[in-house]
């Protein structure tokens, strides 16, 4: 039995709050290739922003750079009135308040599901490992495997392996959460189970940016799209009126090519 049951009722209602988070002005380069173009986002505490957009557009580099996997050439990111440091101890202390899940799971083969999610709180917190293990259970409960606890991460689904590192960020309270294709890499039928839990983040108003070929989630859980092409955000809107009016002729075929 799935731990969030599928809902459809229409789309989330969020309570939003002051900006959490803003990109000005941010470019980004890898050699010749101009990957993020004059990048200016914001984005309310307890708002989900979903990124939609062709492979190649911008997507996941915009996400990494939130929490400085990637470095930017120009512009500025401030997360919670602060500037995204770049390097040091203010930046590890910064990157702490913005969980990421991946693609792949990264969780450590040889530590148990239990010690995968402890080990940020312990080592990074500075945590009561009692403590840690204590919240580490919860979460492990709240994603659906508490059952899965003492084992490996081989011995998981990959459906299982993604919600125990969903509970692996959340276990270090971070103010973010960012998602870069969490479901890309799952068998189809795993898809739905860890889409269900996100869907219970965003009702309860964890700030989420999502990267996601995922239309479902988006037109529900979503309270903005941002529609990225060739390195720029092209569209801004609410997921009702990207999905039946784009304004911008790549949204529009971009939706052709997904939606039939």
């Amino acid at each position: 039995m799935a731990a969030f049951p599928r809902e459809d009722t229409g789309p989330l209602v969020h309570d939003i709050g002051d900006t959490i988070l803003e990109l000005s002005h941010v470019e980004k380069h890898f050699g010749d290739l101009h990957v993020l173009q004059d990048i200016n986002l914001t984005v309310a505490r307890g708002e989900v922003v979903v990124v939609l957009g062709p492979s190649g557009s911008g997507k996941s580099t915009l996400c990494r750079t939130i929490n400085r996997l990637e470095t930017i050439d120009s512009g500025t990111i401030t997360i919670d009135g602060t500037e995204l440091p770049t390097e040091g101890k203010a930046l590890a202390k910064l990157r702490a308040e913005v969980g990421m899940v991946f693609q792949s799971f990264n969780l450590f083969a040889h530590k148990t599901i239990l010690e995968n999610v402890m080990l940020g709180p312990v080592k990074v917190r500075h945590r009561p490992k009692a403590e840690a293990e204590k919240k580490a259970r919860e979460l492990l409960e709240r994603v659906g495997v508490a059952n899965q606890a003492s084992k490996y991460p081989a011995q998981l689904s990959g459906g299982q392996q993604q919600r125990v590192a969903i509970a692996r960020s959340l276990a270090m309270d971070p103010q973010i959460m960012l998602f870069d294709e969490p479901t890309s890499a799952l068998d189809p039928e795993m898809v739905q189970e860890v889409l269900d839990v996100m869907v219970s983040l965003a009702r309860g108003g964890m700030t989420m940016i999502v990267v996601t070929h995922e239309m479902g989630f988006a037109r529900k859980a979503a309270n903005r799209v941002v529609f990225m092409s060739d390195g720029m955000i092209v569209e801004k809107s609410d997921p009702e009126t990207f999905f039946t009016n784009p304004t911008s002729d790549r949204a529009k075929d971009f939706l052709g090519k997904i939606l039939h």
